[in-house]
Protein backbone atom coordinates (compact mmCIF):
# COMPACT_ATOMS: atom_id res chain seq x y z
CA UNK A 1 0.00 0.00 0.00
CA UNK A 2 1.12 3.57 -0.39
CA UNK A 3 4.09 4.51 1.53
CA UNK A 4 3.08 7.62 3.79
CA UNK A 5 6.30 8.69 5.36
CA UNK A 6 8.72 10.17 2.86
CA UNK A 7 8.95 13.13 4.47
CA UNK A 8 11.79 14.51 6.94
CA UNK A 9 13.96 17.31 7.57
CA UNK A 10 16.53 16.24 4.81
CA UNK A 11 14.01 16.16 2.05
CA UNK A 12 13.02 19.07 -0.31
CA UNK A 13 10.31 21.54 0.76
CA UNK A 14 8.33 21.05 -2.05
CA UNK A 15 7.86 17.49 -1.16
CA UNK A 16 5.79 18.16 1.82
CA UNK A 17 2.91 19.06 -0.51
CA UNK A 18 3.50 17.54 -3.76
CA UNK A 19 4.66 13.53 -5.18
CA UNK A 20 7.89 14.99 -6.05
CA UNK A 21 11.32 13.31 -6.03
CA UNK A 22 13.65 13.05 -2.90
CA UNK A 23 16.60 14.63 -4.94
CA UNK A 24 15.60 17.42 -7.01
CA UNK A 25 17.16 19.95 -9.66
CA UNK A 26 15.02 22.76 -8.24
CA UNK A 27 12.91 23.07 -5.52
CA UNK A 28 9.05 24.54 -6.50
CA UNK A 29 7.35 27.20 -4.64
CA UNK A 30 3.74 26.05 -2.68
CA UNK A 31 2.13 28.98 -5.15
CA UNK A 32 1.03 29.78 -8.24
CA UNK A 33 4.01 30.51 -10.86
CA UNK A 34 4.14 32.98 -13.22
CA UNK A 35 3.31 30.48 -16.26
CA UNK A 36 0.60 29.22 -14.43
CA UNK A 37 -1.58 32.45 -13.84
CA UNK A 38 -3.10 32.34 -17.62
CA UNK A 39 -3.74 28.89 -17.28
CA UNK A 40 -7.72 29.06 -15.95
CA UNK A 41 -8.25 31.19 -18.62
CA UNK A 42 -7.26 29.25 -21.18
CA UNK A 43 -8.78 26.10 -19.93
CA UNK A 44 -11.59 28.17 -20.10
CA UNK A 45 -10.80 29.46 -23.80
CA UNK A 46 -10.34 25.78 -24.88
CA UNK A 47 -13.96 24.94 -23.70
CA UNK A 48 -15.41 27.98 -25.27
CA UNK A 49 -14.17 27.37 -28.47
CA UNK A 50 -14.85 23.60 -28.62
CA UNK A 51 -18.81 23.77 -30.05
CA UNK A 52 -17.77 25.95 -33.06
CA UNK A 53 -14.26 23.39 -33.93
CA UNK A 54 -16.88 20.00 -34.27
CA UNK A 55 -19.71 21.74 -35.95
CA UNK A 56 -20.74 20.33 -38.99
CA UNK A 57 -20.34 22.67 -42.25
CA UNK A 58 -22.67 22.38 -45.06
CA UNK A 59 -19.90 21.99 -47.28
CA UNK A 60 -16.93 19.81 -46.51
CA UNK A 61 -13.65 21.91 -45.14
CA UNK A 62 -11.42 21.50 -47.79
CA UNK A 63 -8.83 19.62 -49.15
CA UNK A 64 -7.94 17.39 -46.08
CA UNK A 65 -10.92 15.00 -46.62
CA UNK A 66 -9.37 14.34 -50.53
CA UNK A 67 -6.39 13.39 -48.04
CA UNK A 68 -8.33 11.18 -45.31
CA UNK A 69 -9.74 9.39 -48.09
CA UNK A 70 -5.92 8.87 -50.49
CA UNK A 71 -4.38 7.18 -47.07
CA UNK A 72 -7.52 5.87 -45.27
CA UNK A 73 -9.71 4.42 -47.74
CA UNK A 74 -7.06 3.59 -49.96
CA UNK A 75 -5.88 1.83 -47.23
CA UNK A 76 -8.47 -0.03 -46.59
CA UNK A 77 -9.51 -0.93 -50.37
CA UNK A 78 -6.05 -2.80 -50.70
CA UNK A 79 -6.75 -4.74 -47.77
CA UNK A 80 -10.27 -5.16 -49.05
CA UNK A 81 -9.33 -7.34 -52.65
CA UNK A 82 -6.12 -8.45 -50.71
CA UNK A 83 -5.55 -10.48 -47.51
CA UNK A 84 -8.96 -9.84 -46.33
CA UNK A 85 -9.38 -12.90 -48.10
CA UNK A 86 -7.12 -15.09 -45.99
CA UNK A 87 -9.12 -13.90 -42.92
CA UNK A 88 -8.21 -14.75 -39.31
CA UNK A 89 -5.30 -12.98 -37.96
CA UNK A 90 -3.58 -12.60 -41.24
CA UNK A 91 -6.67 -10.80 -42.42
CA UNK A 92 -6.29 -8.26 -39.57
CA UNK A 93 -2.90 -7.77 -39.08
CA UNK A 94 -2.78 -6.16 -42.64
CA UNK A 95 -5.60 -4.11 -42.27
CA UNK A 96 -4.26 -3.05 -39.14
CA UNK A 97 -0.57 -2.30 -40.40
CA UNK A 98 -2.20 -0.45 -43.28
CA UNK A 99 -4.06 1.85 -41.01
CA UNK A 100 -1.37 2.57 -39.09
CA UNK A 101 0.56 3.70 -41.79
CA UNK A 102 -2.66 5.99 -42.99
CA UNK A 103 -2.93 7.33 -39.91
CA UNK A 104 0.96 8.27 -39.71
CA UNK A 105 0.91 9.92 -43.16
CA UNK A 106 -1.83 11.79 -41.91
CA UNK A 107 -0.43 13.02 -39.23
CA UNK A 108 -0.80 14.73 -36.14
CA UNK A 109 -4.59 13.98 -35.40
CA UNK A 110 -4.76 10.58 -36.49
CA UNK A 111 -1.68 9.39 -35.17
CA UNK A 112 -3.02 10.28 -31.33
CA UNK A 113 -6.59 8.12 -32.82
CA UNK A 114 -4.00 5.43 -33.22
CA UNK A 115 -2.50 5.95 -29.69
CA UNK A 116 -5.72 5.80 -28.29
CA UNK A 117 -6.49 2.64 -29.45
CA UNK A 118 -3.26 1.37 -28.66
CA UNK A 119 -4.08 1.36 -24.89
CA UNK A 120 -7.26 -0.55 -25.51
CA UNK A 121 -5.67 -3.86 -24.94
CA UNK A 122 -8.80 -5.90 -24.23
CA UNK A 123 -11.40 -3.01 -25.91
CA UNK A 124 -10.00 -3.31 -29.76
CA UNK A 125 -8.31 -6.56 -31.45
CA UNK A 126 -5.14 -7.31 -30.59
CA UNK A 127 -3.49 -6.91 -33.92
CA UNK A 128 -4.82 -3.33 -34.08
CA UNK A 129 -3.50 -2.43 -30.60
CA UNK A 130 -0.51 -4.20 -31.22
CA UNK A 131 0.47 -2.34 -34.24
CA UNK A 132 -1.05 1.11 -33.20
CA UNK A 133 1.54 0.95 -30.63
CA UNK A 134 3.91 1.44 -32.74
CA UNK A 135 2.90 5.60 -33.27
CA UNK A 136 3.46 5.86 -28.93
CA UNK A 137 6.87 6.91 -29.45
CA UNK A 138 8.40 5.72 -32.73
CA UNK A 139 6.53 8.29 -34.95
CA UNK A 140 8.88 10.20 -37.24
CA UNK A 141 10.60 12.77 -35.77
CA UNK A 142 10.70 16.24 -36.93
CA UNK A 143 14.01 17.75 -38.46
CA UNK A 144 15.87 18.88 -35.36
CA UNK A 145 16.43 22.60 -37.44
CA UNK A 146 12.60 23.17 -37.09
CA UNK A 147 12.75 21.73 -33.27
CA UNK A 148 15.61 24.29 -32.30
CA UNK A 149 13.41 27.00 -34.45
CA UNK A 150 10.27 26.47 -31.74
CA UNK A 151 12.40 26.21 -28.60
CA UNK A 152 14.21 29.30 -29.72
CA UNK A 153 11.04 31.13 -30.93
CA UNK A 154 9.16 30.33 -27.45
CA UNK A 155 12.33 30.92 -24.78
CA UNK A 156 12.80 34.29 -26.72
CA UNK A 157 16.92 33.05 -26.38
CA UNK A 158 19.48 30.88 -28.38
CA UNK A 159 19.57 27.45 -27.61
CA UNK A 160 23.04 27.47 -26.16
CA UNK A 161 21.92 30.15 -24.03
CA UNK A 162 19.56 27.28 -22.10
CA UNK A 163 21.43 24.29 -22.27
CA UNK A 164 24.95 23.63 -22.32
CA UNK A 165 23.89 20.21 -24.03
CA UNK A 166 20.84 19.56 -26.26
CA UNK A 167 20.52 15.85 -28.04
CA UNK A 168 19.53 16.18 -31.34
CA UNK A 169 17.80 12.88 -31.56
CA UNK A 170 14.91 12.85 -29.87
CA UNK A 171 14.35 9.89 -26.54
CA UNK A 172 10.33 9.46 -27.92
CA UNK A 173 8.58 11.06 -31.08
CA UNK A 174 4.60 10.75 -30.73
CA UNK A 175 1.87 12.30 -32.30
CA UNK A 176 1.54 15.92 -30.87
CA UNK A 177 5.42 16.63 -29.56
CA UNK A 178 8.62 14.76 -29.47
CA UNK A 179 10.74 14.94 -26.21
CA UNK A 180 14.53 15.45 -26.10
CA UNK A 181 17.50 14.94 -23.68
CA UNK A 182 19.13 18.02 -22.64
CA UNK A 183 21.17 19.37 -19.87
CA UNK A 184 20.68 23.43 -18.75
CA UNK A 185 23.57 25.74 -18.64
CA UNK A 186 23.09 25.03 -14.59
CA UNK A 187 24.02 21.77 -14.72
CA UNK A 188 20.57 19.88 -14.59
CA UNK A 189 19.62 16.75 -16.42
CA UNK A 190 16.11 17.51 -18.05
CA UNK A 191 13.75 16.27 -20.28
CA UNK A 192 12.16 19.03 -23.28
CA UNK A 193 9.37 18.50 -24.80
CA UNK A 194 8.46 20.51 -27.77
CA UNK A 195 5.78 20.48 -29.54
CA UNK A 196 5.41 19.65 -33.07
CA UNK A 197 5.56 22.99 -35.66
CA UNK A 198 2.48 23.93 -36.84
CA UNK A 199 0.60 20.87 -35.08
CA UNK A 200 -2.48 22.92 -33.50
CA UNK A 201 -3.79 24.19 -36.92
CA UNK A 202 -3.42 20.95 -38.24
CA UNK A 203 -5.50 19.26 -35.67
CA UNK A 204 -8.09 22.18 -35.53
CA UNK A 205 -8.22 21.21 -39.50
CA UNK A 206 -8.41 17.67 -38.83
CA UNK A 207 -11.13 17.58 -36.56
CA UNK A 208 -13.08 19.60 -39.06
CA UNK A 209 -12.58 17.19 -40.90
CA UNK A 210 -14.07 14.41 -38.66
CA UNK A 211 -17.16 16.40 -37.70
CA UNK A 212 -17.92 16.13 -41.36
CA UNK A 213 -17.44 12.87 -42.10
CA UNK A 214 -18.97 11.84 -38.87
CA UNK A 215 -22.63 11.60 -39.74
CA UNK A 216 -22.56 9.83 -42.52
CA UNK A 217 -21.28 6.89 -40.11
CA UNK A 218 -23.68 7.03 -37.95
CA UNK A 219 -24.77 2.96 -37.50
CA UNK A 220 -22.14 1.71 -39.85
CA UNK A 221 -19.13 1.43 -37.46
CA UNK A 222 -19.86 -1.29 -34.68
CA UNK A 223 -16.83 0.60 -32.47
CA UNK A 224 -19.02 3.30 -32.10
CA UNK A 225 -21.24 1.44 -29.82
CA UNK A 226 -22.14 3.69 -26.73
CA UNK A 227 -20.99 6.63 -28.55
CA UNK A 228 -22.31 7.69 -32.12
CA UNK A 229 -19.68 8.67 -34.41
CA UNK A 230 -20.32 13.05 -34.07
CA UNK A 231 -20.24 11.99 -30.03
CA UNK A 232 -17.37 10.44 -30.31
CA UNK A 233 -15.62 13.28 -32.33
CA UNK A 234 -16.97 15.51 -29.40
CA UNK A 235 -14.79 13.98 -27.51
CA UNK A 236 -11.94 13.29 -29.19
CA UNK A 237 -12.25 17.16 -29.69
CA UNK A 238 -12.28 17.61 -25.68
CA UNK A 239 -8.98 15.35 -25.24
CA UNK A 240 -6.94 16.55 -27.67
CA UNK A 241 -7.36 19.87 -27.63
CA UNK A 242 -5.78 20.24 -24.11
CA UNK A 243 -2.75 18.67 -25.47
CA UNK A 244 -1.80 21.77 -27.33
CA UNK A 245 -0.77 24.11 -24.73
CA UNK A 246 2.10 23.00 -22.42
CA UNK A 247 1.32 25.05 -19.49
CA UNK A 248 -1.84 23.32 -19.13
CA UNK A 249 -0.01 20.52 -19.08
CA UNK A 250 2.94 21.51 -16.47
CA UNK A 251 -0.23 22.44 -14.26
CA UNK A 252 -1.72 19.14 -14.35
CA UNK A 253 1.43 17.95 -13.40
CA UNK A 254 1.62 19.84 -10.37
CA UNK A 255 -2.22 19.49 -9.45
CA UNK A 256 -1.59 15.56 -9.72
CA UNK A 257 1.56 15.47 -7.73
CA UNK A 258 -0.47 17.98 -4.99
CA UNK A 259 -3.49 15.26 -5.47
CA UNK A 260 -1.09 12.24 -4.20
CA UNK A 261 0.53 14.31 -1.44
CA UNK A 262 -3.04 15.09 0.18
CA UNK A 263 -3.94 12.14 0.16
CA UNK A 264 -0.73 10.51 1.79
CA UNK A 265 -0.04 8.62 -1.65
CA UNK A 266 3.90 7.81 -2.16
CA UNK A 267 4.29 5.13 -4.77
CA UNK A 268 4.07 7.66 -7.69
CA UNK A 269 6.81 10.09 -8.50
CA UNK A 270 5.69 12.91 -10.88
CA UNK A 271 8.82 15.25 -12.34
CA UNK A 272 8.77 18.67 -11.60
CA UNK A 273 8.19 21.25 -14.53
CA UNK A 274 10.51 24.31 -14.25
CA UNK A 275 9.81 27.18 -12.63
CA UNK A 276 10.57 29.22 -15.46
CA UNK A 277 10.86 27.38 -18.93
CA UNK A 278 7.68 26.22 -19.77
CA UNK A 279 5.30 28.03 -22.39
CA UNK A 280 2.73 26.90 -24.72
CA UNK A 281 5.19 25.14 -27.05
CA UNK A 282 7.75 23.94 -25.02
CA UNK A 283 8.23 22.27 -21.74
CA UNK A 284 11.18 21.37 -19.91
CA UNK A 285 10.68 18.95 -16.77
CA UNK A 286 12.92 17.13 -14.49
CA UNK A 287 14.27 14.13 -15.80
CA UNK A 288 13.89 10.49 -14.60
CA UNK A 289 15.74 6.94 -14.95
CA UNK A 290 14.55 3.86 -14.09
CA UNK A 291 13.00 0.57 -15.48
CA UNK A 292 10.60 0.35 -18.90
CA UNK A 293 7.28 -0.59 -17.04
CA UNK A 294 7.14 -3.99 -19.00
CA UNK A 295 10.91 -4.67 -17.82
CA UNK A 296 10.13 -7.21 -15.55
CA UNK A 297 13.62 -9.26 -15.73
CA UNK A 298 15.34 -6.39 -14.95
CA UNK A 299 13.27 -5.20 -11.85
CA UNK A 300 13.13 -7.95 -9.97
CA UNK A 301 16.68 -8.72 -10.66
CA UNK A 302 17.01 -4.99 -8.83
CA UNK A 303 15.07 -6.56 -6.02
CA UNK A 304 11.93 -4.30 -6.92
CA UNK A 305 8.49 -6.46 -6.06
CA UNK A 306 6.13 -6.08 -9.24
CA UNK A 307 3.44 -7.21 -7.32
CA UNK A 308 3.40 -4.42 -5.54
CA UNK A 309 4.27 -1.56 -8.23
CA UNK A 310 0.55 -3.18 -9.58
CA UNK A 311 -0.91 -2.52 -6.25
CA UNK A 312 0.55 1.02 -5.99
CA UNK A 313 -0.84 1.89 -9.74
CA UNK A 314 -4.24 0.59 -8.62
CA UNK A 315 -4.80 2.19 -5.13
CA UNK A 316 -3.50 5.36 -6.29
CA UNK A 317 -5.40 5.59 -9.08
CA UNK A 318 -8.24 5.20 -7.32
CA UNK A 319 -7.60 6.88 -4.53
CA UNK A 320 -6.96 10.22 -7.54
CA UNK A 321 -10.25 9.54 -8.82
CA UNK A 322 -12.60 9.26 -5.81
CA UNK A 323 -11.57 11.82 -3.65
CA UNK A 324 -9.37 14.54 -5.58
CA UNK A 325 -11.41 14.07 -8.97
CA UNK A 326 -8.21 14.47 -10.80
CA UNK A 327 -6.02 11.47 -12.22
CA UNK A 328 -3.94 11.24 -15.05
CA UNK A 329 -6.16 9.82 -18.22
CA UNK A 330 -3.39 8.40 -20.26
CA UNK A 331 -1.95 5.40 -18.42
CA UNK A 332 0.06 3.17 -21.10
CA UNK A 333 3.70 1.96 -20.88
CA UNK A 334 5.28 4.48 -22.08
CA UNK A 335 4.32 7.19 -19.72
CA UNK A 336 5.33 4.80 -16.73
CA UNK A 337 9.00 4.44 -15.25
CA UNK A 338 9.61 2.34 -12.28
CA UNK A 339 12.18 3.65 -10.23
CA UNK A 340 15.15 1.97 -8.82
CA UNK A 341 13.63 2.58 -5.07
CA UNK A 342 10.19 0.95 -6.42
CA UNK A 343 8.00 3.64 -6.96
CA UNK A 344 6.54 4.80 -10.03
CA UNK A 345 7.26 7.94 -11.74
CA UNK A 346 4.06 9.10 -13.80
CA UNK A 347 5.24 11.12 -17.40
CA UNK A 348 2.87 12.67 -19.79
CA UNK A 349 0.44 14.85 -18.48
CA UNK A 350 -1.44 15.80 -21.62
CA UNK A 351 -4.45 13.62 -21.24
CA UNK A 352 -5.55 14.26 -17.57
CA UNK A 353 -9.38 13.84 -15.94
CA UNK A 354 -10.82 16.32 -14.11
CA UNK A 355 -13.99 15.55 -12.49
CA UNK A 356 -16.51 18.62 -11.05
CA UNK A 357 -17.83 17.87 -7.86
CA UNK A 358 -21.31 16.59 -8.46
CA UNK A 359 -19.15 14.04 -10.98
CA UNK A 360 -16.95 13.15 -8.42
CA UNK A 361 -19.10 12.24 -6.23
CA UNK A 362 -21.44 10.39 -9.23
CA UNK A 363 -17.87 8.31 -9.44
CA UNK A 364 -17.65 7.34 -5.84
CA UNK A 365 -20.97 6.38 -5.70
CA UNK A 366 -20.40 4.26 -9.01
CA UNK A 367 -17.45 2.65 -7.40
CA UNK A 368 -18.63 1.99 -3.93
CA UNK A 369 -22.19 0.70 -5.64
CA UNK A 370 -19.93 -1.68 -7.53
CA UNK A 371 -18.48 -3.36 -4.47
CA UNK A 372 -21.15 -3.94 -2.82
CA UNK A 373 -23.19 -5.06 -6.14
CA UNK A 374 -25.96 -2.73 -5.79
CA UNK A 375 -26.68 -2.50 -9.34
CA UNK A 376 -29.21 1.17 -8.46
CA UNK A 377 -26.90 2.59 -7.36
CA UNK A 378 -24.25 2.45 -10.27
CA UNK A 379 -26.90 2.87 -12.57
CA UNK A 380 -27.71 6.58 -10.78
CA UNK A 381 -24.15 7.04 -10.77
CA UNK A 382 -23.75 6.67 -14.35
CA UNK A 383 -26.92 9.18 -15.24
CA UNK A 384 -25.50 11.30 -12.65
CA UNK A 385 -21.89 10.67 -14.68
CA UNK A 386 -24.08 11.52 -17.67
CA UNK A 387 -23.56 8.37 -19.59
CA UNK A 388 -27.51 7.80 -19.08
CA UNK A 389 -29.53 10.44 -19.80
CA UNK A 390 -30.99 12.44 -16.63
CA UNK A 391 -34.16 11.21 -17.17
CA UNK A 392 -33.61 7.71 -17.64
CA UNK A 393 -36.04 4.95 -16.22
CA UNK A 394 -33.65 3.18 -13.92
CA UNK A 395 -35.75 -0.01 -13.27
CA UNK A 396 -36.70 -0.12 -16.77
CA UNK A 397 -32.80 -0.70 -17.54
CA UNK A 398 -32.15 -2.95 -15.10
CA UNK A 399 -35.41 -4.90 -16.08
CA UNK A 400 -34.53 -5.30 -19.56
CA UNK A 401 -30.64 -5.92 -19.17
CA UNK A 402 -31.37 -8.57 -16.61
CA UNK A 403 -28.65 -6.63 -14.17
CA UNK A 404 -31.24 -8.66 -11.02
CA UNK A 405 -30.55 -11.89 -12.22
CA UNK A 406 -27.56 -13.80 -11.37
CA UNK A 407 -24.68 -13.16 -13.97
CA UNK A 408 -24.08 -15.76 -16.29
CA UNK A 409 -20.43 -17.78 -16.75
CA UNK A 410 -19.88 -16.69 -20.47
CA UNK A 411 -17.28 -19.39 -21.01
CA UNK A 412 -20.78 -21.97 -20.43
CA UNK A 413 -22.28 -19.94 -23.72
CA UNK A 414 -21.78 -20.93 -27.50
CA UNK A 415 -20.44 -18.45 -29.88
CA UNK A 416 -24.06 -17.71 -31.21
CA UNK A 417 -25.46 -17.03 -27.73
CA UNK A 418 -22.52 -15.27 -26.69
CA UNK A 419 -23.26 -12.78 -30.12
CA UNK A 420 -26.61 -12.57 -29.26
CA UNK A 421 -26.55 -11.63 -25.72
CA UNK A 422 -23.81 -8.51 -26.55
CA UNK A 423 -26.01 -7.53 -29.23
CA UNK A 424 -29.32 -7.44 -27.44
CA UNK A 425 -27.37 -5.47 -24.79
CA UNK A 426 -26.42 -2.67 -27.37
CA UNK A 427 -29.36 -2.15 -28.85
CA UNK A 428 -31.42 -1.91 -25.47
CA UNK A 429 -28.33 0.70 -23.89
CA UNK A 430 -28.32 3.02 -27.57
CA UNK A 431 -32.27 2.93 -27.09
CA UNK A 432 -32.00 4.19 -23.69
CA UNK A 433 -29.33 6.97 -25.20
CA UNK A 434 -26.35 5.21 -23.38
CA UNK A 435 -23.04 7.16 -24.25
CA UNK A 436 -19.47 7.43 -22.99
CA UNK A 437 -18.29 10.53 -21.22
CA UNK A 438 -14.75 12.33 -21.84
CA UNK A 439 -13.58 10.93 -17.42
CA UNK A 440 -15.36 7.72 -17.79
CA UNK A 441 -14.12 6.86 -21.11
CA UNK A 442 -10.31 8.09 -19.58
CA UNK A 443 -11.06 5.76 -16.42
CA UNK A 444 -12.21 2.67 -18.61
CA UNK A 445 -9.09 3.06 -20.77
CA UNK A 446 -6.95 2.94 -17.72
CA UNK A 447 -8.50 -0.16 -16.27
CA UNK A 448 -7.93 -1.91 -18.84
CA UNK A 449 -4.12 -0.99 -19.02
CA UNK A 450 -4.34 -1.79 -15.42
CA UNK A 451 -5.86 -5.21 -16.56
CA UNK A 452 -2.84 -5.96 -18.65
CA UNK A 453 -0.29 -4.70 -16.58
CA UNK A 454 -1.27 -7.46 -14.32
CA UNK A 455 -0.89 -9.65 -17.07
CA UNK A 456 2.56 -8.49 -17.65
CA UNK A 457 4.33 -7.63 -13.35
CA UNK A 458 1.75 -10.13 -11.49
CA UNK A 459 0.06 -12.97 -13.40
CA UNK A 460 -0.12 -15.15 -10.73
CA UNK A 461 -1.72 -12.67 -8.32
CA UNK A 462 -5.13 -13.88 -6.34
CA UNK A 463 -7.70 -11.19 -7.22
CA UNK A 464 -9.56 -12.08 -4.71
CA UNK A 465 -7.35 -11.51 -2.38
CA UNK A 466 -5.73 -8.51 -3.63
CA UNK A 467 -9.60 -6.74 -4.00
CA UNK A 468 -10.21 -7.74 -0.47
CA UNK A 469 -7.32 -6.11 0.86
CA UNK A 470 -7.50 -3.10 -1.48
CA UNK A 471 -11.04 -2.90 0.17
CA UNK A 472 -9.67 -3.23 3.49
CA UNK A 473 -7.43 -0.23 3.00
CA UNK A 474 -9.91 2.06 1.31
CA UNK A 475 -12.16 0.90 4.12
CA UNK A 476 -9.52 1.58 6.91
CA UNK A 477 -7.89 4.76 5.47
CA UNK A 478 -11.15 6.61 3.69
CA UNK A 479 -14.51 4.47 5.46
CA UNK A 480 -15.73 7.70 7.35
CA UNK A 481 -15.53 9.93 4.32
CA UNK A 482 -16.94 7.46 2.02
CA UNK A 483 -19.98 6.71 4.05
CA UNK A 484 -20.37 10.82 4.63
CA UNK A 485 -20.31 11.42 0.99
CA UNK A 486 -22.40 8.50 -0.67
CA UNK A 487 -25.33 8.95 2.21
CA UNK A 488 -24.39 5.57 4.48
CA UNK A 489 -24.61 5.08 7.97
CA UNK A 490 -20.43 4.38 9.62
CA UNK A 491 -20.20 0.67 9.09
CA UNK A 492 -22.66 0.33 6.01
CA UNK A 493 -20.05 0.30 3.33
CA UNK A 494 -19.09 -4.18 2.94
CA UNK A 495 -17.11 -5.37 0.35
CA UNK A 496 -19.58 -8.19 -1.58
CA UNK A 497 -17.06 -10.45 -2.72
CA UNK A 498 -19.43 -13.22 -3.81
CA UNK A 499 -21.08 -10.34 -6.06
CA UNK A 500 -17.25 -9.97 -7.49
CA UNK A 501 -17.17 -13.11 -7.71
CA UNK A 502 -20.65 -13.19 -9.81
CA UNK A 503 -19.45 -10.64 -11.99
CA UNK A 504 -16.18 -12.54 -13.44
CA UNK A 505 -18.99 -15.45 -14.03
CA UNK A 506 -17.22 -17.93 -11.80
CA UNK A 507 -18.94 -20.14 -9.36
CA UNK A 508 -19.19 -18.30 -5.70
CA UNK A 509 -19.55 -20.90 -3.86
CA UNK A 510 -16.65 -23.73 -5.14
CA UNK A 511 -14.26 -20.70 -6.52
CA UNK A 512 -11.96 -19.52 -3.51
CA UNK A 513 -9.31 -17.99 -5.33
CA UNK A 514 -8.80 -16.99 -8.87
CA UNK A 515 -5.57 -15.60 -10.16
CA UNK A 516 -4.89 -13.36 -13.24
CA UNK A 517 -3.34 -16.41 -15.81
CA UNK A 518 -6.89 -18.37 -14.81
CA UNK A 519 -9.01 -15.29 -15.39
CA UNK A 520 -6.73 -14.61 -19.05
CA UNK A 521 -7.46 -18.10 -19.67
CA UNK A 522 -10.94 -17.96 -19.30
CA UNK A 523 -11.35 -15.05 -21.65
CA UNK A 524 -9.45 -16.81 -24.15
CA UNK A 525 -11.68 -19.59 -24.57
CA UNK A 526 -14.33 -17.07 -25.53
CA UNK A 527 -12.31 -15.41 -27.99
CA UNK A 528 -11.24 -18.51 -29.33
CA UNK A 529 -14.68 -19.65 -29.41
CA UNK A 530 -15.53 -16.09 -31.49
CA UNK A 531 -12.75 -16.35 -33.57
CA UNK A 532 -13.78 -20.03 -34.96
CA UNK A 533 -17.45 -18.55 -34.96
CA UNK A 534 -16.12 -16.05 -37.07
CA UNK A 535 -13.90 -18.45 -39.86
CA UNK A 536 -16.81 -21.19 -39.77
CA UNK A 537 -18.73 -18.29 -41.25
CA UNK A 538 -16.37 -17.14 -43.80
CA UNK A 539 -16.33 -20.71 -45.04
CA UNK A 540 -19.74 -21.09 -44.93
CA UNK A 541 -19.91 -18.17 -47.51
CA UNK A 542 -17.09 -18.90 -49.58
CA UNK A 543 -18.61 -20.51 -53.25
CA UNK A 544 -17.24 -24.29 -53.43
CA UNK A 545 -14.70 -24.60 -55.83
Amino acid sequence: MPDTDRTSVDTPADVAWAAFSDHPPWVLPDAPLAWQRPVAAERERVARELPELTRRQLLPPGRRIGRTVRYLGGGVGHWYFGARRQGGVASRADLAHRLRVGAEALGPTYIKLGQIISSGQGLFPAELVDEFAKLRDRVPAERFAMIRDVVEQDLGRPLSEVFSHFEREPIAAASIAQAHAATLRTGEEVVVKVQRPAVAERVHADLRVMAWIAPFLVGRIPVAALANPPALVDLFAETITEELDFRLEADNMIEVARSYASLGQRGYVIPRPHPTLVTRRVLVMERFRGFAFDDVVGMQSAGIDTEAVVRTGMVGFLEGCMFNGIFHGDLHGGNLLVLPDGRTGLLDFGITGRLPEGQRLAFLRLLVGASMNDVGTQLGALRDLGALPPDADLDSIIAELGLDKPPIDPTTLSAEELTGEIQRIMKALLGYGARLPKPLMLFVKNLVFLDGAITTLAPDLDLFAEITDIAMYFTTRHGERIANEVGLAQGDWQLDLDGVKGSLGVDVETTGALTHRELRERRQVIVDRMEKRRTGRRFRRSPRS
